[in-house]
């Protein structure tokens, strides 16, 4: 559905250029949900703007399905764009006109539907997002969840393909949050829509994201399924955004009320079971075939879109050689290991 191969953004700036995005790299299948996340300033806005040639890039091409957007026309690009739904962080509704007109705008604007048609499609739009008795009222009568759900009826109106959403909780409280990330995957999945968003955000990308990639300096550093990188992060930069400082007030913790020292016969792991191998009694399994002891300091259970995952922080006693077995056993039944000290 998305293809994006070397793509490079630059601004001028008071005589002197800034490159805001560097030989970026990626494809989303038709239907996934791709999220970016990074730190302010990383390039993540300029690259979902790319993504319908809000922003035109300096070089590269960007091919949403199997059209590369920075080889037609003008025309050619208004008609592509009616495939490509835009959700935005601070919804941009009209305050004068109701929400039955806001929604319908883009239909109108497009000029080729009858006031029969328009009427019918903001019914069944208004009814998906939930707001099917709010057709005559105004914006400033919402609250922000509304708002932010006839921006999203107003972005699906057109029946798009491929929906961009621009931070499109960050204003919202974690309630409203969840609530607004329950009908994206709705969305998702009753329309098949293919979604890609920004966000700073961990449990969006937890939520409904089923690939991630991590942007910095405006070049992709990180990129793969959401699981492989919310779960064991490769770079320092993405483990600060994922893991942020939660792991280490944990760590502080574990030293300060456990007195952990690492020594040859103490080791503190960090576990990660994904799939089936969440509900199974793996350590105990481990701690038999090892013939090693082992404590829990923590732990967490949840779910990266559809797939269960459990993480737990564990102190294994047992020497050096029963700490390689249980490494041995546990790469055999699936349990991705991490030594923390």
């Amino acid at each position: 559905m998305i293809k994006v191969k070397n793509l490079y953004k630059s601004y001028r700036n008071q005589g002197k250029t800034q490159q805001v995005l560097n030989d970026i790299n990626f494809e989303v299948p038709a239907g996934q949900v791709f999220g970016i996340i990074g730190k302010s300033g990383a390039g993540k806005s300029t690259l979902i703007k790319c993504l319908n040639l809000l922003e035109r890039p300096d070089s590269g091409e960007i091919i949403i399905d199997g059209i590369d957007l920075t080889k037609i026309t003008s025309n050619e690009l208004r008609v592509q764009r009616q495939q490509i739904g835009v959700i935005f962080q601070h919804f941009n509704l009209l305050n004068s006109k109701t929400i039955f007109d806001n929604v319908a705008l883009p239909l109108i604007l497009h000029g080729n539907h009858d006031k029969a048609q328009i009427k019918a499609a903001v019914q069944e739009m208004l009814q998906l997002v939930g707001l099917e008795d709010f057709a005559n009222k105004y914006p400033a009568s919402l609250s922000g969840g509304q708002k932010q759900r006839v921006g999203i009826a107003r972005a699906l109106i057109t029946k798009p393909k491929l929906l961009l959403s621009d931070e499109a909780t960050s204003a919202l409280d974690p309630q409203t949050t969840a609530s607004i990330l329950d009908l994206l995957l709705e969305i998702n999945r009753k329309l098949g829509i293919t979604i890609a968003l920004i966000t700073h955000e961990l449990e969006v990308v937890r939520k409904i994201c089923d690939k991630v990639a991590v942007i910095d300096g405006g070049r992709i550093i990180e990129l793969g399924n959401a699981v492989d990188v919310l779960l064991h992060p490769r770079e320092a930069l993405t483990r600060k955004l994922i893991v942020e400082e939660e792991t280490d007030k944990y760590l502080e913790n574990v030293q300060q009320f456990y007195q952990f020292e690492k020594n040859a016969n103490r080791h503190l792991l960090l576990l990660s079971f994904v799939g089936e191998t969440t509900y199974q009694p793996l350590l105990s399994i481990v701690a038999k075939e090892a013939n090693v002891e082992f404590s829990i300091l923590r732990g967490e259970l949840g779910r990266i879109k559809d797939t269960p995952f459990g993480q737990l922080l564990v102190e294994f006693e047992g020497g050096e050689d029963g700490l390689s077995l249980a490494k041995s056993v546990m790469t055999r039944l699936g349990v991705h290991y991490e030594t923390i000290y």
